[in-house]
């Protein structure tokens, strides 16, 4: 169970740093954590988001000036046979080869980090946006932000939910799922630096978000833990509140 932070105090003003001057909360967790269902339940409150997923997807679009350093880097192999980035392929690459890693981080976070900045600053009035990233503390993107939410679950379930999500549609197998999770930040360390914490280790069957269900097979469940509608509703109302004092 990780540790309650759903009545921890707001920082003092200032002690984060928002490149928008806006009020951001940062929303991230490890893989299969359900980051993305607790985006969908925002965004159904009204809550603007940027996703650094799709930003890092967008920045080597293609015919973009990045992917053309990053192919020509790296050789047009890279390339599938419509120009676009072979993801699984670079994916594989950086994996087995730290230089290789080292490279692309340096080109690809500050063209992450600059369109991000740019899309926060533009998105629609509202009392606080999102800044959805995986990432977030590994990259320290959290200092961009005014609160970090850590989406937590164990790391059985961690395995069980990627493994049940990812399975059929890229053939991940747990060797890969365990050395993925192994690549992030631990989760002791991202609890620590968490200002808010959703508990989702209760089955996505409590849910009512479209398509969220998974198998139960290997999970544990706490059939006592609020939901995660009723989590961040909490939330919202807080952040709310908090953004008005800023």
């Amino acid at each position: 169970m990780a540790p309650d932070k759903m009545q921890s105090e707001a920082k003092e003003p200032g002690t984060k740093v928002s490149g928008s001057g806006r009020f951001i909360v940062g929303l991230t967790g490890g893989i299969g954590s359900g980051k993305s269902t607790v985006a969908r339940l925002f965004d159904q409150l009204g809550v603007p988001a940027v996703d650094a997923d799709v930003v890092a997807r967008e920045v080597v679009a293609k015919g973009s000036p990045l992917l053309a350093k990053i192919t020509e880097h790296f050789g047009p192999e890279l390339l599938t046979a419509e120009h676009t980035l072979n993801r699984a392929l670079l994916r594989q690459l950086i994996f087995t080869d730290p230089a290789a890693k080292q490279w692309l981080d340096s080109v690809m976070h500050p063209a992450i980090r600059t369109a991000m900045l740019s899309q926060l600053a533009n998105l629609p009035s509202a009392p606080y946006v999102l800044l959805i990233a995986p990432l977030l503390l590994e990259n320290n993107l959290h200092t961009l932000v005014n609160r970090v939410l850590v989406v937590d679950i164990t790391e059985q379930n961690q395995l069980a939910r990627t493994l049940s999500r990812d399975a059929l549609s890229s053939g991940a197998d747990a060797e890969q799922v365990k050395a993925i999770i192994a690549s992030q930040i631990k989760r002791a360390d991202r609890l620590a630096l968490a200002d808010d914490i959703i508990d989702n280790n209760a089955d996505f069957t409590n849910t009512d978000i479209t398509n969220a269900n998974i198998t139960s097979a290997g999970i544990e469940h706490e059939s006592d833990a609020p939901t995660l509608q009723q989590q961040v509703k909490q939330l919202h109302q807080r952040y709310v509140t908090l953004a008005a004092q800023e």
